[in-house]
C-alpha cells in the first residue's frame, strides 16, 4: 500500500498562488447524481484566504488513509502519475515526458471553441477556471498498453463547455486538438506521425456527466506532462482518447480521423472502448498491470463503468466498433 505524504495532496503553492486555481460553488445536481451511483465524486472548498484546496485529499491523508476510487483501489502517488507519461509530442519513452515538458508555456493560454456551434467562442484559460466549478473526480486510467492507474483529477464536466457554445442540431461529433508547437515539443519533429494529436468522440459521449476536462490533480494545478492546463479526461476508454493540452474543440457533423486512426488505423479504433473481448493485435487487453502493484489485474468492460455508459452503445457489437 502506498503512503500518500499529505504534502502531496495540498502543496504550499495552492495558498499562496497568485490567482485562484479553483472555482468555489456549489457540485452540479447531476455530479449528485452521480455520486449516488458510486461515482467518486469530492467538491472542493474554500479555505481563509479564498483559495480551494484537496480539502478531501486532505482529510484523509490527516486521518492516515488514502483516498480510494468507487470499487475501493488505492489512487496511485503523485510521483507516479507525473513522472510515468504517455505524451509523444514530448518522446515515447514514458519516463522521459516529464524532463522534456517542464518548460512548456502554458500560458497564455487559449481554447478555440467551434465548427456548428451557435455561439462559438474562444477561451482564455483564466476565463475557464473563473467560470466553472471543480470537482475532484476520482477515476481509473486505462491504457492500451494494458497498464493503468488511479487518479484524483479536477476539473469540470465537458458539457457544460458544450452548453456555452450552443451545439447545432447537425453536430454529431466533437474534434479535439492539442497544441502544435515543435520548438517546445520535441517529440513532433518526428515527422512519421501525422501531427497534431486530433481526437474525437461522439457527442453524446462528450456530454456524458463522466466526461471531464481537467485542470488539475491531486490538489495542483496539471503538470504538463500530464497534459496542462486542460486535457480530456474519458474514464471508460482507452488512455489515449484522452487529449492533452488542448487548443481547438469543433462540433463537427463526420467522424474525426484521430491521431491514431490515421497512423496505425489496424489497431486503433474511433470508439475504443475497454473491452477485455477486443484484443489489440499484438497483446491482449483481457489482463493490465496496475502502476506500482507487481501482479496483473483483469480489466473490466468500459474500465468498470458499464452500469453508467454501456447503454451508449446499445445495439453495437464491441468486437467490431473498438
Amino acid at each position: 500500500m502506498i503512503k500518500i505524504p499529505a504534502s502531496e495532496i495540498t502543496p504550499e503553492h495552492i495558498y499562496l498562488n497568485r490567482r485562484q486555481f479553483m472555482k468555489v460553488g456549489a457540485v452540479a445536481v447531476g455530479a449528485m447524481a452521480l455520486a449516488a451511483c458510486g461515482i467518486s465524486i469530492r467538491p472542493q472548498k474554500e479555505n481563509a484566504q479564498g483559495l480551494s484546496t484537496g480539502d478531501a485529499a486532505t482529510q484523509a491523508t490527516e486521518q492516515g488513509q488514502l483516498l480510494h476510487d468507487e470499487l475501493g483501489d488505492p489512487v496511485n502517488s503523485f510521483e507516479e502519475i507525473t513522472n510515468y507519461n504517455n505524451y509523444y509530442e514530448f518522446s515515447p519513452d514514458k519516463q522521459a515526458v516529464a524532463p522534456l515538458s517542464k518548460n512548456l508555456q502554458i500560458e497564455p493560454w487559449t481554447v478555440q471553441v467551434g465548427g456548428l456551434v451557435n455561439k462559438p467562442k474562444t477561451f482564455g484559460i483564466e476565463d475557464i477556471r473563473r467560470k466553472f466549478t471543480y470537482e475532484e473526480r476520482i477515476y481509473r486510467l486505462r491504457c492500451v498498453e494494458a497498464w493503468s492507474m488511479v487518479i484524483p483529477w479536477l476539473g469540470f464536466p465537458l458539457k457544460y463547455l458544450l452548453q456555452e457554445v450552443e451545439p447545432m442540431a447537425s453536430a454529431r461529433f466533437v474534434r479535439f486538438e492539442t497544441l502544435y508547437d515543435p520548438n517546445q515539443m520535441p517529440g513532433q519533429k518526428d515527422r512519421w506521425y501525422p501531427w497534431p494529436y486530433v481526437e474525437g468522440l461522439r457527442l453524446d459521449e462528450a456530454m456524458h456527466e463522466l466526461t471531464i476536462l481537467a485542470m488539475g490533480l491531486y490538489g495542483k494545478e496539471l503538470l504538463p506532462q500530464n497534459g496542462a492546463p486542460i486535457r480530456l479526461v474519458v474514464p471508460w476508454k482507452y488512455g489515449f482518447k484522452s487529449i492533452k493540452s488542448i487548443v481547438k474543440i469543433d462540433l463537427v457533423e463526420e467522424m474525426p480521423v484521430s491521431f491514431w486512426m490515421r497512423a496505425a488505423p489496424d489497431e486503433y479504433g474511433f470508439y475504443a472502448n475497454v473491452n477485455p473481448n477486443v484484443d489489440h493485435p499484438r497483446w491482449s487487453q483481457k489482463s493490465e498491470r496496475r502502476i506500482g502493484e507487481l501482479r496483473r489485474r483483469e480489466t473490466l468492460l468500459f474500465n468498470g463503468y458499464a452500469d453508467e455508459v454501456a447503454s451508449l452503445y446499445t445495439g453495437m457489437d464491441l468486437r467490431v466498433n473498438f
